[in-house]
C-alpha cells in the first residue's frame, strides 16, 4: 500500500464519494460556535489576570524572599536563614449561617488566648471583609485551618518568609539583620544584592566556635571589671580573613524592635578611641626607619613641651607612670634607653624624645600610609574617619608618640599593627572565606624592621605588662595600651579605655588579636588598678587559651 504525504492514509476509500450539503452546514455552525467560545475564554483569562495583578506581585515578593540566600560561617554553620511562616485569615462574609457555631469553635481552637467562643462569634458577625486571626501560625494550626477551609470555605493561609538568626546575639553586629524587603545592618545590608539574587549560601570567614569563645570571655570580663563595653577581633594575618568580631553590649537580631539604638552601632568600625601605648609600636617603627634605633634617650625625668615662642605648651610635663620610675629607673638603674627598650618598658618620656627627634613630617606621612587620616572603604563597610591632627606641631608629635590626642577605630588599629608585624604589608580585611588567590595589600614597612618589632613584642609578652596573655605551646607577641577618655573634649581621669593587641606565632604571624575594654573598673585583685595589664591582657589570655586548639 502506498502512503502519500499530505493526504489520507487510505485515499482510495474516498473515491467516488458524494457530499451531503446539510451535514456540511452543521459542521460550519459548530466550528463558528467553538471559535466564539474560545475567544470568550481567552478574554476572561486576560481579565482575571489583570484583576489579580496585585496577587501576582505578592507572589513575586514571596518568591523573592524565599530566594534570599542563607548566611553561614566558614564551616557551614547557619547564621541567617529565611523561614517560611503562615498567617491565618478569616473572611466573615463567607461564613454561612448554619456554619457560624462550628467556625467560631475552630477560631477558638486555633487562637484560644485571643478569641473565646463569644469573641469568635462577634468577629464572624462583624462587618469586616477579612481579618488575620493568627500570625506566624504553627504547622498544626495551619493543618487545622486547611481542614476547616475545605468544609466551610471561609479561611485562608497567607504564606510569608521571615529572616531568622539561630546564633542570636553572638553574631549581632557582624551579620546584622534584614527587614521586609532588604538587608538593614551588617552583612545582611552589605551583601544584600548577593543574598537576594543567589540561592547558594554566603560563606563568611568567621568561625562560630571562635566567635562564641570571644563572646563568652568578653561577657565575663565586662561583668568582672564592670566595664561599659567590650570589643574583640581576630584576623588571619596573611589573608585578611576576619575570624571573630564581637562587640558588647549587643542585641538579639530576632527581636529588633527591642534593640536600644546605641547598641546597633558597630563600634569596631564606627567608634574612635585613643589607644594609648599601643602607638609606641608605630613610634618605634619610625625610629628604625630613621636610623634612631641605637641612640640612647634620657628617660629618668619628665619632659616639657614648648611652643614656637618658647612657652610651655602643656599644663604640666609629660611623665611616666610610677611603676616605670620605680622598677626601671630605680631598680634597674636605667636612666637612658634605646628605642627598642623604650617600647619594651613602654616609656612615655623616651617615646616623646624619639618623636621630637624625627624629621619634620615623618609621623604625618607614616600615619597617612597606615590610613589613620581617612576612613577605610572596606568590602563589608566603611569605617569612621580617625580623629587626627591637621597641624603637626611639637605637642601633636609628642602626644601621638604614646597614643594620646589621636583617636582611631579598632579596625584601623588592627590593620596597622598587622602591617607592622606581618612583614610590612598592609592587608585589607574580608568577611568572606577566601580561597587560594591574590590578597589586596601594599607594602608600608621594610620586612627587616617588621621582624625587629616582632622580637620586641615577644619580649613584652615574656617579661613585662603582657605576661598574662601567654598560653602554653605557642610564642605570642603583644603590646598593651591605656588611655584616659575625653568627655566633651576634656580628659576625664576617672575613665579610660584599655587595649591589648597580640600576634602569634610571633616568628611568622598567622593571626592578630585585639581586645579592648571601655571604662573598666579596678578590682580587689588589681589593688584598684584599671590599666590594660590588669584587665585587657588577662581577658585576651583567656580567649587565646580557648581558641588555640581550634586554630592549630
Amino acid at each position: 500500500m502506498r502512503f502519500n504525504i499530505g493526504h489520507d492514509i487510505l485515499p482510495h476509500e474516498y473515491k467516488g464519494a458524494v457530499y451531503n450539503h446539510e451535514c456540511l452546514s452543521r459542521l460550519r455552525f459548530l466550528r463558528k460556535f467553538f471559535v466564539v467560545v474560545f475567544l470568550v475564554f481567552i478574554g476572561r483569562t486576560i481579565q482575571l489576570g489583570l484583576q489579580n495583578n496585585d496577587i501576582g506581585k505578592n507572589r513575586g515578593q514571596i518568591a523573592e524572599l524565599e530566594r534570599r540566600a542563607d548566611i553561614v560561617d566558614r564551616n557551614g554553620v547557619v547564621l541567617a536563614k529565611s523561614v517560611k511562616y503562615g498567617s491565618i485569615k478569616l473572611y466573615p462574609p463567607r461564613v454561612k449561617a448554619e456554619d457560624v457555631n462550628e467556625v467560631a469553635r475552630v477560631i477558638n481552637e486555633i487562637a484560644p488566648t485571643d478569641y473565646s467562643i463569644a469573641d469568635a462569634l462577634n468577629l464572624i458577625q462583624s462587618s469586616k471583609s477579612g481579618v488575620f486571626i493568627k500570625k506566624q501560625a504553627t504547622e498544626d494550626q495551619i493543618k487545622l485551618v486547611l481542614q476547616a477551609h475545605k468544609k466551610y470555605n471561609c479561611f485562608d493561609v497567607v504564606p510569608f518568609f521571615k529572616r531568622r538568626y539561630p546564633q542570636g546575639n553572638i553574631f549581632a553586629h557582624v551579620v546584622g539583620f534584614a527587614g521586609k524587603d532588604a538587608g538593614l545592618e551588617g552583612v545582611e545590608y552589605t551583601y544584600d544584592k548577593y543574598l537576594r539574587e543567589n540561592k547558594d549560601p554566603l560563606k563568611l570567614s568567621i568561625d562560630s566556635r571562635v566567635q562564641n569563645i570571644f563572646h563568652e570571655q568578653l561577657t565575663i570580663a565586662m561583668d568582672k571589671y564592670r566595664a561599659k563595653g567590650a570589643l574583640g577581633m581576630l584576623m588571619n594575618s596573611t589573608t585578611g580573613e576576619m575570624i571573630a568580631m564581637v562587640q558588647l553590649p549587643d542585641f538579639d537580631p530576632n527581636n529588633i524592635n527591642t534593640i536600644p539604638v546605641g547598641n546597633r552601632k558597630f563600634k569596631l568600625l564606627r567608634d574612635n578611641f585613643e589607644m594609648g601605648s599601643v602607638f609606641k609600636i608605630f613610634n618605634t617603627a619610625l625610629a628604625f626607619e630613621n636610623n634612631l634605633q641605637d641612640k640612647e634617650y634620657k628617660v629618668d625625668e619628665p619632659i616639657m613641651i614648648y611652643d614656637k615662642f618658647g612657652r610651655p605648651a602643656l599644663k604640666k610635663p609629660i611623665d611616666d607612670v610610677s611603676s616605670f620610675k620605680r622598677d626601671v629607673v630605680k631598680k634597674k638603674g636605667l636612666r637612658k634607653l634605646t628605642a627598642p627598650d623604650i617600647m619594651l618598658y613602654s616609656c612615655n618620656v623616651g617615646s616623646v624624645r624619639i618623636a621630637l627627634d624625627l624629621p619634620d613630617g615623618a609621623q604625618k606621612d607614616f600615619f597617612h600610609k597606615l590610613n589613620f587620616d581617612r576612613p577605610l572603604q572596606l568590602e563589608f563597610g566603611k569605617t569612621e574617619k580617625a580623629l587626627t591632627y591637621h597641624v603637626w606641631g611639637q605637642t601633636e608629635r609628642a602626644t601621638a608618640a604614646f597614643g594620646h590626642g589621636i583617636a582611631v577605630t579598632p579596625m584601623h588599629l588592627l590593620l596597622a599593627v598587622n602591617a607592622m608585624t606581618n612583614g610590612g604589608i598592609y592587608i585589607y580585611p574580608t568577611l568572606l572565606k577566601r580561597s587560594i588567590g591574590a590578597v589586596r595589600g601594599e607594602r608600608v614597612l621594610d620586612s627587616s624592621i617588621s621582624a625587629k618589632l616582632r622580637e620586641i613584642m615577644f619580649n613584652i609578652a615574656e617579661k613585662t605588662t603582657a605576661k598574662k596573655a601567654r598560653v602554653q605551646g605557642i610564642d605570642i607577641g603583644g603590646k598593651t595600651g591605656t588611655a584616659e577618655k575625653r568627655v566633651n573634649g576634656v580628659i576625664d581621669r576617672g575613665k579610660n579605655t584599655t587595649v591589648f593587641t597580640g600576634i602569634f606565632p610571633v616568628s611568622a604571624p598567622q593571626y592578630i588579636i585585639v581586645v579592648m575594654l571601655d571604662e573598666p573598673q579596678g578590682t580587689k585583685e588589681s589593688g584598684g588598678w584599671k590599666t590594660a595589664a590588669w584587665n585587657a591582657v588577662p581577658t585576651a589570655g583567656a580567649i587565646l587559651d580557648g581558641i588555640m586548639p581550634l586554630l592549630f
